[in-house]
């Protein structure tokens, strides 16, 4: 995932956890906050301690970031989106990662329902 897509400052999470709606379901936390003045998306990513060791945290979060990357054409442009792993991420594979990360999306409408035609 390139740098550009990517929220790294504490301030731009402090921002959208507190002006951005929120939808979760057992799996994931999806915060999202509005920028129309952004060309594209961009992604945090929070994994706690409580949820795994270093090794199974990164896992999750390349899992997640390959997810974005393969539904990059489908979300859509102008947010920032945080994204929090719970426990059960622990047990799922990619599939099922990617499969509750598109519900979230799905639900909070930042996923289209068909993917668009790259320019």
């Amino acid at each position: 995932m390139k740098k550009a897509y990517r929220m790294k400052k504490n301030e731009e999470f402090q921002l959208v956890f507190k002006k951005g709606k929120s939808f979760a379901n057992r799996q994931l936390v999806l915060y999202y906050l509005p920028k129309d003045n952004q060309e594209h998306f961009r992604i945090g990513l929070s994994v706690s301690k409580k949820v795994g060791n270093a090794v199974e945290r990164n896992q999750i979060k390349r899992y997640i970031r390959q997810a974005f990357l393969e539904l990059e054409d489908q979300v859509q442009p102008h947010y920032d989106l945080i994204i929090i792993a719970r426990k059960p991420v622990l047990d799922m594979d990619f599939h099922q990662v990617k499969n509750s990360l598109m519900h979230v999306l799905t639900k909070s409408k930042i996923l289209y329902k068909k993917s668009r035609n790259k320019k």
